[in-house]
């Protein structure tokens, strides 16, 4: 019997690629806000189910979760409605699934979370950070406040969660190019974008890596195969995540 797996945020870019290539092995739900949207579900070959993040409550999500394996968190106001939608979605909606995780009877399914490379407590700069780095960070800091400010809320929330397995990816600046199959993976620079094939790629080989619980991955574009470097950064077991 296939392994059933549920994502959030169904109908995002890196979603369908996900559900595309996870669809090929296991069952997958795709969670979607309009009924509109159940075509393109269909069409990667995953089942929709209508859920609002903003609007249904936590005991929906534990419903919908229940019998699952793994659940994917790529859900995100993309920039629309302001912070206040920000907060509710890419904030206040994480935390409704992990509490819905939480309220799952029985075994609880693994999480797996998408948020971004340099989500992190703004007063700690990683060691590895270049002056390109440093100054790219703040740009991207005074660009985008508000989404910088609650995935960090979001992350630091989950990273205090012991009840249920989950990891982090944090890819850096995304693009519609053709994946490579490669990557550069953990401690990375934040100069160099990476293909959304390329993160649905990872996504869908973490749904086999129980062992890469409790660790935040940073991943941008790069030249290590990326099976090769999500081995390499699972073994060494150092987190990216500076909470």
């Amino acid at each position: 019997m296939s392994k059933k797996i549920i994502v959030i945020g169904g109908h995002g870019n890196v979603s369908l690629r996900l559900a595309k290539l996870l669809s090929t092995t296991y069952s997958v739900t795709s969670v979607i806000r309009d009924a509109s949207q159940e075509k393109d579900i269909r069409d990667v070959s995953a089942t929709p189910l209508v859920l609002s993040l903003e609007d249904s409550p936590v005991s929906d999500f534990s419903k919908a979760f229940t019998g699952h394996e793994v659940v994917y968190f790529s859900a995100g106001a993309g920039g629309k409605g302001g912070e206040e939608r920000t907060k509710k979605v890419d904030y206040e909606g994480a935390v409704k699934v992990f509490d819905a995780i939480e309220g799952v009877d029985g075994p609880k399914p693994r999480l797996i979370l998408v948020s971004a490379i340099d989500i992190r407590d703004p007063e700690k700069i990683p060691a590895h950070y270049n002056e390109d780095d440093i100054a790219l960070s703040k740009k991207y800091r005074e660009g985008m406040p508000a989404y910088i400010h609650w995935k960090y809320e979001a992350d630091k929330n989950l990273s205090k969660r012991t009840a249920f397995k989950w990891s982090i990816l944090r890819p850096g600046g995304l693009t519609n190019d053709p994946g490579t199959g490669t990557a550069s993976i953990g401690r990375t620079h934040l100069t160099k974008p990476v293909s959304r094939d390329d993160v649905a790629k990872v996504l869908a080989l973490l749904a086999e890596r129980e062992d890469a619980a409790g660790l935040a991955i940073d991943f941008v574009g790069g030249n290590t195969p990326i099976e090769e470097g999500l081995d390499a950064f699972i073994k060494k077991g150092e987190t990216d995540f500076l909470g």
